[in-house]
């Protein structure tokens, strides 16, 4: 890795922040990608994903991995009952994280980085319940997220289909990758077996709104169960449609 890793603790979470190698205060701003469940989705990948800097297949980009205190709270939209007795059940809270997210975390970054400050650059991208996060962040808050990444969404969450389906949003300049792995509903016995099924509710209900083909993305990944190997596969994936090569340009 030819770019700098640092640790920060901003309003008491943990962030890792990633800048590319040609990363200055003198040169332009850069686009930034904020990434839930902190750096599990790009760290064990920068190699790979500086060569396709090198090799002008993806700008350089700046990541933001924000770790979460407690994700089955942080990343869900309303309470929820727990699916097993290992866990407590869905806390609900997603609406507090994302005024600490818009609030606190983004303006604080951008106040340390040299990051670009515009909207449709500025990335959300998470998995299974980060995916259901990122788009619940998005219709909540429009004007703040231009690129958005829902690897696995958890969209069996109850109601949460049908909330995406009433939200009112329009396209705008925005683009929106989505993914799921075709295996992902094997071996459910609860409601996550709709979880292909869902996800192209989604995605359908995005595409009603307005989305075209060249603003939304929609991948079922062939053999992937949901498991942080094809959610890493996906992130640079969704990097790629998102920022790639001739689609940094609205």
């Amino acid at each position: 890795m030819r770019g700098t890793l640092t640790e920060h603790r901003i309003n008491g979470k943990e962030c890792t922040v990633y800048l590319p190698p040609s990363y200055s205060v003198q040169t332009g701003a850069l686009p930034c990608v904020y990434v839930l469940d902190g750096g599990s989705l790009f760290l064990e990948q920068m190699d790979k994903l500086e060569s396709q800097f090198a090799n002008g297949t993806l700008p350089e980009l700046i990541f933001i991995g924000i770790k979460p205190a407690d994700r089955l709270d942080e990343y869900t939209p309303w309470p929820a009952p727990s699916l097993s007795p290992a866990f407590h059940d869905f806390g609900g809270k997603g609406r507090l994280f994302l005024e600490e997210l818009t609030n606190v975390i983004i303006p604080t970054v951008e106040d340390m980085h040299h990051i670009s400050a515009h909207p449709e650059t500025r990335g959300l991208i998470g998995a299974s319940l980060g995916g259901l996060f990122s788009i619940y962040a998005m219709l909540q808050k429009p004007e703040i997220f231009g690129r958005i990444g829902c690897i696995s969404g958890s969209f069996w969450y109850e109601k949460s289909a049908d909330y995406v389906r009433s939200a009112s949003l329009r396209p705008a300049r925005r683009r929106i990758y989505m993914s799921v792995g075709s295996r992902e509903a094997e071996h459910k016995n609860n409601i996550q077996n709709n979880m292909i099924r869902l996800n192209k509710d989604v995605y359908e209900s995005l595409r009603e709104k307005g989305f075209s083909q060249s603003q939304l993305s929609f991948t079922i990944e062939e053999g992937a169960v949901h498991h942080q190997e094809a959610f890493k596969r996906q992130f640079n994936a969704a990097l790629s449609w998102l920022y790639g090569k001739n689609r940094s340009r609205s």
